[in-house]
């Protein structure tokens, strides 16, 4: 198994191809190594000492390492927890119905601003290792969740402010604001 990696705006985040499906539909962010519970990946990766944060996209694992650590020191672990999970057959996400909650139906403002959000704004920071998932939508202001490489990048807000929020201005009228959720 060949995994290669990718460096991502966040010099903090390192973002892991290993040539196969790693998440069928959605995305995952652990933001805690305790969060990592119903995926069997995501609790190996955490257990290299160091690392900070486990995001899942489509094809990618994106991983986040503390500031004290060296991508030198921790990569070959964290490569070596990928092919080791990869290899036990185990799957990615143990307990489906644990790690996703029902989704609400949303009212037409909402479903056009996810639907902006899925086609436009999600692929391009998924290149990134990332991914920026809507969490409300309240008096004109979107709030949105940044995850992997995302999380903590210098220049989230410039994304957030200058390139999501005008974009979703621009067809969505309703939208006066975009936030990053806490």
């Amino acid at each position: 198994m060949f995994i290669q990696t990718e460096q991502t705006p966040n010099p903090s985040t390192l973002k892991f191809l290993p040539g196969r499906v790693v998440m069928e539909k959605g995305t995952m962010d652990f933001a805690t190594a305790e969060a990592a519970g119903p995926s069997p990946l995501a609790k190996r990766l955490f257990a290299v000492e160091g690392v900070e944060r486990v995001f899942f996209g489509s094809d990618f694992v994106t991983v986040t390492k503390s500031a004290d650590r060296d991508w030198q020191v921790l990569k070959p672990s964290i490569l070596g927890g990928i092919m080791e999970h990869y290899t036990s057959g185990d799957p990615v996400i143990a307990d489906a119905a644990e790690a996703h909650a029902a989704a609400a139906d949303d009212d037409e403002v909402v479903a056009q601003i996810k639907e902006l959000l899925d086609t436009r704004v999600r692929p391009a920071v998924a290149q990134d290792g990332g991914d920026i998932v809507f969490q409300d939508f309240r008096d004109g202001v979107v709030y949105l969740h940044m995850q992997g490489s995302c999380s903590g990048c210098p220049s989230s807000t410039a994304t957030l402010k200058m390139g999501i929020e005008n974009l979703l201005k621009h067809y969505v009228p309703e939208v006066v604001e975009v936030q990053a959720a806490q």
